[in-house]
């Protein structure tokens, strides 16, 4: 069973939205892909917010360019955390209007949005949500977070040893 849905409205966000899947099966995280078109496929978006809950579910992935009205409408049909990535279209007014559609919810419908084409955070967080309830998958963050920590100190080493011109 599947702990977190990646959806995007349409094939052309799936460079941008297998980010999250990427870092979610590096975490052990399992998770499901689909897309789910809020514009053109409404009545599967309906059916996917609505029974995302009881197939097990614990954090949906909502990714959209241009208007991007998929995450924020999947969040006013379940109580589980949406997460809301705004994707870079090539129709987008330079992104702006999807991190606006996303971010801009009225009271009552949060959802949580990342930073434009931030996928891979969106699958961080994500993972932060189940490792709630998830102690393997808080062991895999706790690693995770750690090898960010070494790999900054390691660049630091270097550029002390080789100077700003060789890294």
């Amino acid at each position: 069973m599947s702990q977190v849905g990646i959806i995007m409205g349409s094939k052309s966000d799936l460079p941008v939205m297998k980010e999250a899947a990427e870092i979610l099966e590096e975490l052990g995280v399992s998770f499901e892909i689909d897309i789910v078109s809020a514009h053109r496929t409404p009545e599967k978006m309906v059916d996917y917010a609505t029974t995302a809950r009881k197939r097990g579910l614990k954090a949906i992935i909502a990714g959209a360019g241009g208007a991007a009205h998929l995450p924020g409408m999947v969040a006013s049909m379940t109580s589980l955390p949406v997460i809301g990535v705004p994707v870079k279209s090539r129709n987008s007014i330079d992104g702006w209007d999807s991190v606006l559609s996303i971010l801009q919810m009225p009271g009552g419908i949060p959802v949580a949005t990342v930073a434009l084409d931030g996928a891979k955070n969106a699958g961080i967080l994500a993972a932060s949500i189940v490792s709630t309830f998830d102690d393997e998958v808080a062991a895999n963050l706790d690693k995770y977070k750690a090898s960010l920590k070494e790999k900054v100190l390691n660049t630091a080493d270097e550029l002390k040893q080789s100077g700003y011109k060789n890294i």
